[in-house]
């Protein structure tokens, strides 16, 4: 066991919950320490990667007994009851098809999968089998975001009119990583789809995109753009506007605005301090924090303990699997904008029509009047 703290029963017995991990690259190590050193009533049990040798170095530096190249191993063994899957994105879909049908509790990280064909399979797994499922889609725990939704569903600003999302990444990925990774609206505005219906409370009806190839040519020899300004229209009537970049010479910048009918909300960028020398020269402040890693800190280990308590506790995951499907249907459809320079309405890839859904903090919310999405 990792720790002590919060247990959780099966059986007559109190005990940790037993979880591998699956993949060891950036995201995997980073969510393998965190569980290790910062989530409370769970025991990393063991940990796969194609790569043998990386595997086992996050496991002798974490002590965490077991060391795969085969995630196979982790699916089999029946101690362990849960898998963080933090593999490629091409291998997400299968992994965790199979970890439902093995009966395992399953944390996967974003997107699903690049079509939905896949993902509708995977969630189909997930719900035969009866496990729950959360989608790791970390922004929705950051303590900033979470308090504009908060005040967003309390009425606080009244009905919302516009939504202005700022996501600009310090530097842009290595193009090995491009050309697999579905483009910029599957990869990293999919982050800003999922905090616009957030934040928002309400569901994406047209997208229309403005983009071009601005910070790297070799991105666009890739086949994919740098530089994105996208319109999304809501079915509570209102408008959103996402602004990306993948280089901001100056960090990484992460801000949000919420306007509506008795006020406005925003959330400003993360900075090591909040000084300001001011001189002849001017005023001086810190830049934001360098990237995701740092930004995101907190909300990484917040998402965890939350996927870890749902288990223990028997509750809804706070970010499903349909959740994690949304966000690639307003992408896929942000891509039709983009290649055919026109608004996409979202009229063929149907969202789920509940009355009613719940948002981050399992709050019920009223769910404005949908169209048939696709």
């Amino acid at each position: 066991m990792n720790k002590s703290g919060d247990l959780y029963r099966s059986g007559d017995l109190y005990r940790n919950l037993r979880l591998g991990v699956i993949g060891a690259g950036r995201i995997g190590k980073l969510h393998a320490e965190n569980l290790v050193t910062r989530v409370p009533g769970v025991e990393v049990a063991a940990i796969a990667d194609v790569n043998l040798a990386a595997a086992q170095e996050v496991a002798a530096r974490l002590h965490i007994p077991a060391a795969y190249e085969d995630y196979h191993a982790i699916l089999n063994d029946g101690s362990i009851e849960a898998v963080a899957i933090c593999s490629s994105t091409d291998t997400h879909a299968g992994i965790l098809s199979e970890a439902a049908q093995a009966g395992k509790h399953i944390f996967c990280e974003k997107p699903i999968a690049l079509d939905l064909a896949r993902i509708d399979a995977a969630l189909a797994a997930v719900q035969q089998a009866g496990v729950k499922l959360q989608i790791g889609f970390n922004r929705r725990f950051d303590p900033n975001f979470r308090k504009v939704r908060q005040m967003v569903a309390e009425g606080k600003i009244g009905e919302p009119h516009i939504l202005r999302i700022t996501s600009r990444d310090p530097a842009p990925p290595p193009i090995a990583y491009v050309k697999v990774s579905g483009g910029i609206f599957l990869d990293m505005t999919i982050h800003d789809f999922d905090m616009a219906r957030y934040l928002c409370g309400s569901e994406v009806v047209e997208v229309y995109v403005a983009a071009g190839v601005l910070v790297d040519q070799a991105i666009g020899e890739a086949g994919d753009v740098d530089t994105a300004v996208i319109t999304l229209r809501f079915a509570n009537g209102a408008i959103g506007v996402i602004d990306n970049s993948r280089r901001a010479v100056y960090g990484y910048d992460q801000r949000v605005e919420v306007f509506g009918s008795a006020g406005m909300l925003q959330a400003h960028n993360n900075t090591p301090d909040n000084d300001v020398y001011t001189d002849a020269e001017g005023a001086h402040a810190a830049k934001p924090l360098y990237f995701f890693l740092e930004r995101y800190t907190e909300s990484f280990v917040a998402e965890m303990k939350e996927f870890v308590k749902s288990i223990q506790q028997d509750t809804p995951p706070l970010v499903t699997g349909m959740d994690g499907r949304i966000p690639v249907v307003i992408g896929l459809a942000a891509r039709q904008s983009y290649l055919e320079k026109r608004p996409v309405q979202i009229t063929t890839l149907p969202y789920p029509n509940p009355p009613h859904r719940k948002d981050s903090d399992g709050e019920g919310i009223p769910h404005p009047k949908r169209r048939s999405l696709s």
